[in-house]
């Protein structure tokens, strides 16, 4: 089982570094760049660091991303950031047409086998998670993502 942590600025250069790291990190665990595994992985984490960078910023805060494998090809991706609120189920006005942001969670969840947040255990924020397997993009995934465009 591997394990890959860091702390990042809250910028979109950090959410951009983590992104990157977090690719690199699962080539070099043998799941290569253009793999299911790391395609998968790397939207995720790319989605859920903007979010924190865009949604969680607190000033003079950082975020923290945990990467963990639990299985053969299944991982746990953990995002925390320092803001409380919790991220609208629903209760927002879906992302018309021509809006530039709006989508980024309906990725996560075409993308991810189960998904959620949850109150940093010291209480100084929250902390977005993901888990996924390596299973190819399939047909609901493909019309979630088509569908937030």
């Amino acid at each position: 089982m591997h394990q890959f942590a860091m702390h990042f600025t809250s910028t979109p250069r950090g959410a951009r570094l983590a992104r990157r790291l977090v690719s690199h990190r699962l080539n070099a665990w043998g799941h290569a760049y253009t793999g299911p595994v790391n395609e998968t992985l790397t939207l995720l984490a790319a989605e859920l660091t903007a979010n924190a960078v865009r949604h969680g910023h607190v000033p003079g805060s950082d975020f923290h991303l945990s990467l963990t494998q639990t299985g053969a090809d299944a991982f746990r991706i953990e995002v925390s950031d320092a803001r409380h609120e919790r991220p609208p189920h629903g209760a927002r006005r879906p992302a018309g047409p021509d809006d530039e942001s709006g989508r980024g969670l309906l990725l996560v969840a075409a993308l991810a086998d189960a998904w959620g947040c949850a109150p940093r255990p010291d209480g100084t924020g929250k902390t977005m998670w993901a888990t996924a397997t390596g299973r190819p993009f399939g047909e609901d995934a493909a019309a979630a993502c088509a569908k937030a465009r």
